[in-house]
């Protein structure tokens, strides 16, 4: 069973299954408590409980401790205002004014659509963010409007070494890109520049669990696979060199193109809960209809899905699937059934609650 597998099969096995709808109200709830205005406070709760219905679990609620942390102690400012600080017919800068960063990413994934919409193509940069959950949020509502998304993002704290080197200079640097299809859901890749996104590795060790070898190394080189002895080490880039310099690029556009954090600036949101982040996200929305017909360019995804799903597959291997594939079904379900919530993060929301004076799940 692969490590996410395992993420999976123990939260669906091991917790209760909480209502999503009672899962957005105290989130909600424990935003407004610490002086995010309402309207902000509906809006992150219903993205980050996305997260989960989508099967984010490592970005959704399970990030909520790291958010009351930052907002208590200064490090993230409750009423915030995002603004847009430069613009063209097909770009804009955002300034996420040190808020929750899925507000300045919703705006920016707007904006984003709005300017495809004329332009054929929208490109927002955002700075002065902070974590904003999985990227794949905001390149989904592209999909819905008939264009396809791109979306990427500093990572929140270094973990990872410049390849060769032993010094933490460089984030996970998520990616997420979308395109629509016909018939079918959309594609959906959203991945880490490394071989595990450390919000898998903090849910293992929230769980008690260990990792597996190729995930992290020590300073010794040594592999790691004991995720509470995490700090001991970094994180390993996808492909070597190659997820080195995707992290790079990603960095650049993200980070330094919008004037935000990059490298050595970059503040360990867990660590540190007083100073701004001034994390830097971008934000990409593409109309097909600038290039093609919508209903033929459909028909064309359906058809190149379906020759992916035909593929046989190697012996003792699962079917091929299409990335995202059965996302859309699981949130469906979800947000019908229940989510599972593992008993541990339970017990963390059940703390936060007695913290912030609000009434448990």
């Amino acid at each position: 069973m692969t490590a996410q597998a395992r993420l999976d099969s123990t939260a669906r096995t091991d917790g209760g299954r909480v209502p999503a709808s009672a899962l957005r109200v105290f989130t909600e709830r424990a935003f407004r408590a610490l002086g995010v205005p309402e309207a902000d406070a509906r809006t992150v709760a219903g993205l980050m409980v996305e997260a989960d219905l989508r099967g984010y679990d490592t970005h959704g609620v399970f990030r909520l401790r790291q958010y009351v942390n930052r907002l208590r102690d200064g490090g993230i400012t409750p009423a915030a205002t995002v603004t847009t600080v430069r613009e063209s017919a097909a770009t804009a800068l955002v300034d996420g004014g040190n808020g929750l960063g899925h507000l300045a990413m919703k705006a920016a994934t707007e904006l984003a659509i709005a300017k495809a919409r004329e332009a054929g193509i929208g490109w927002v940069g955002v700075r002065n963010s902070n974590h904003a959950g999985p990227a794949a949020l905001y390149v989904l509502p592209q999909t819905r409007q008939g264009m396809a998304g791109l979306c990427a993002a500093v990572g929140s704290a270094n973990h990872v070494a410049p390849f060769g080197g032993s010094e933490l200079l460089l984030g996970t640097n998520p990616l997420a890109i979308a395109v629509p299809a016909g018939r079918q859901p959309p594609f959906l890749l959203d991945m880490a520049t490394t071989n595990a996104a450390m919000g898998k590795i903090k849910t293992l060790a929230q769980r008690g669990e260990t990792m597996p070898e190729g995930w992290m190394v020590g300073r010794d080189g040594k592999p790691l696979t004991d995720p509470n002895r995490r700090d001991e080490g970094f994180l390993l880039p996808i492909g070597g060199a190659k997820g080195y310099g995707l992290a790079m690029a990603i960095g650049l556009l993200a980070g330094v193109m919008n004037g935000a954090a990059f490298g050595s600036n970059v503040v360990d949101f867990s660590a540190d809960t007083t100073s701004p982040t001034n994390t830097g996200q971008f934000v990409a929305a593409l109309s097909v209809s600038a290039f093609a017909d919508g209903t033929v360019f459909g028909q064309a995804v359906d058809q190149v899905f379906d020759e992916m799903r035909a593929c046989p597959p190697l012996p003792g291997h699962e079917p091929v699937r299409i990335p995202g594939e059965g996302r859309e079904a699981r949130a469906a379900r979800d947000e019908a059934q229940g989510l599972a919530l593992h008993p541990n993060l339970l017990k963390e929301l059940d703390a936060i609650a007695g913290e912030l004076g609000i009434a448990v799940l």
